[in-house]
């Protein structure tokens, strides 16, 4: 339990960015390639959806514009909902910063796991159902917590820039070092390749897993995902709760809120009672 609380406190270490890493990149790889078998398209491909953007404006295919401008607005949405939750567990000095976002992805694919069958036919205003959204909102959410925790260095939703940096350390050690000092030898820097080739390794035996579960399972092999995030990040938050009284007034204070709004709402619908006249 130690350990978890380690993994979304507010100090890392590297041991602890790139362990919280490679389990995001695996949850990432499992919700890419299984929802790809559900929407036919990958949710975290930002890329894609802005290439989709172009060449819908020039086809004139407004369905085909609307449903890439979907999909990129709510991954905007994840990622900026991410940097605030992040952001304001900073400002209240909370010791797990980073549970909150978890605790969120995890309450969001719980839901998709149970009922992910059912929003495949809740339409959207933007010509994709409600499914593509949720994917995209998730996945935004996560590559920002993800950016967040490494300074930028550790990428879970998009393996682009992990084979890029993973291409240059191989450079490196395939470089021809003749008529070199050892001041001078270009070498690899064996650190980052564990750590980018271990990303590309989780996010694709994620992939490998959440294909199998969405192909033989269907939406329900989202549940061990949502529950793994949930035991990352509950605990934190719970402990957090019990010691900080910014976390404790903004989760219960709706309760305080719909508490006043019944009891105005209760007052205003009883009657006046009238006075009786002096005797």
């Amino acid at each position: 339990m130690r350990r978890l609380r380690h993994l979304t406190g507010r100090h890392r270490a590297p041991s602890t960015n790139r362990a919280l890493g490679l389990l995001l990149a695996f949850n990432a790889g499992a919700i890419n390639a299984g929802g790809f078998l559900v929407l036919h398209r990958y949710t975290s491909h930002m890329t894609g959806f802005t290439s989709q953007v172009a060449d819908s404006l020039v086809m004139g295919d407004m369905t085909l514009l609307l449903g890439a401008l979907g999909a990129i607005l709510a991954f905007l949405a994840g990622a900026a909902t991410a940097a605030i939750q992040i952001n304001w567990g900073r400002h209240y000095r909370l010791a797990h910063v980073y549970a909150l976002p978890l605790l969120l992805e995890a309450a969001l694919m719980l839901p998709f796991g149970l009922m992910g069958a059912l929003t495949l036919g809740w339409h959207t205003p933007f010509a994709v159902p409600l499914t593509v959204l949720l994917l995209s909102f998730i996945m935004g959410l996560q590559n920002a917590l993800a950016s967040k925790i490494s300074g930028g260095k550790i990428r879970t939703t998009h393996m682009t820039g992990n084979f890029t940096d993973l291409g240059i350390e191989l450079g490196k050690a395939l470089y021809w070092n003749r008529r070199r000092t050892d001041a001078t030898r270009v070498r690899p820097n064996l650190e980052r390749v564990r750590i980018f080739g271990g990303l590309i390794l989780a996010f694709v035996t994620g992939g490998l897993a959440g294909a199998t579960g969405f192909k033989y399972l269907g939406f329900i092999c989202v549940l061990p995902l949502a529950a793994l995030l949930l035991w990352l990040s509950l605990p934190p938050y719970l402990d957090d709760l019990r010691h900080n009284q910014a976390l404790r007034a903004w989760t219960f204070g709706w309760l305080h809120r719909l508490r006043l709004r019944r009891h105005h709402a209760s007052a205003a619908a009883e009657p006046p009672q009238q006075q009786r006249p002096p005797s």
